[in-house]
């Protein structure tokens, strides 16, 4: 798909979830393009990006120093937490792993974008219920060193009510907007409830990944059309920007197919819908 640039409005951060895919050879990075020049060429398409790496390891210093040289002034960087500290100890006893986590983003700066902690779905042999969840928010929250900005993700609709935004709010947390199977839709959520928890806000397409890996294992090109769902976002987007906040929102490839082909469906969606630069 054809990228078409449309002008976005300043308050509104879009971007792809990693930027290193080998799909992307040809149909985004020019051809013959070293993956190590990756970055640097991305930044001239997009204002952000969501890394997944840190997710799975705290990258070392030379590591985000090196991503904070090959980022343009004005970029933000958003990263995952260490799956240890959301996956495996769950908020308990895990300060530790955040200062050193949080020490090694520092050397990105200002272009620092917002800290996700993405949890998984907590199914009943887990354990976890939202009520023990919330607990443990409560516990960890307060914790949060100041000077950052937190996005928090969770993929048990039950949760997702006003107790647990609250907690979010009364400590300045982004409740993570998501498009995906298991969570309600945005029209849904937007109608019965005030997502808004911090002066920010985080959005996350992410879609149906085993269904549309049963189409495609390669990310080159948009397979599912994903028109209906952009429109219905316009709406939500343009309510969130109205409230002066500003929008990181990350792309994932299983949404449609191709990450930077979904962000220009956005883009024109968007541009249609009055929320360009010009929107409020």
């Amino acid at each position: 798909m054809t990228i078409i640039p449309v002008p976005l409005h300043p308050r509104l951060y879009l971007g792809t979830q990693s930027w290193s895919h080998k799909s992307w050879e040809e149909v985004f990075y020019p051809e013959g393009a070293a993956p190590g020049d990756y970055l640097a060429y991305y930044a001239t398409r997009f204002r952000a990006v969501e890394v997944d790496a840190t997710f799975y390891r705290i990258p070392s210093e030379s590591m985000t120093k090196r991503w904070a040289r090959a980022l343009p002034d004005g970029f933000r960087f958003s990263a995952k937490v260490p799956q240890v500290i959301t996956h495996e100890k769950t908020l308990e006893n895990c300060g530790e792993e955040l200062r050193l986590f949080l020490g090694a983003m520092d050397h990105l700066g200002d272009k620092l974008g917002p800290i996700l902690f993405q949890f998984p779905y907590f199914n009943k042999k887990s354990g976890m219920t939202g009520e023990i969840f919330n607990d443990r928010l409560r516990k960890f929250l307060p914790q949060l060193p100041e000077g950052y900005r937190f996005a928090l993700e969770i993929r048990n609709k039950a949760w997702l009510n006003p107790a647990f935004l609250g907690l979010l709010r009364d400590h300045g947390v982004a409740y993570t907007l998501v498009d995906h199977p298991w969570m309600p839709r945005i029209g849904e959520v937007m109608d019965n409830l005030d997502p808004a928890t911090a002066d920010f806000a985080y959005v996350r397409w992410l879609g149906d990944r085993r269904g549309i890996e049963k189409k495609t294992t390669s990310w080159e090109k948009l397979i599912v059309d994903r028109s209906r769902e952009m429109e219905a976002w316009v709406p939500a987007l343009r309510d969130l920007l109205g409230r002066n906040m500003t929008i990181y929102g990350f792309f994932n490839n299983h949404y449609a197919g191709h990450a930077p082909g979904s962000i220009a469906l956005l883009e024109q969606a968007l541009g249609e819908g009055g929320g360009g630069a010009g929107g409020s």
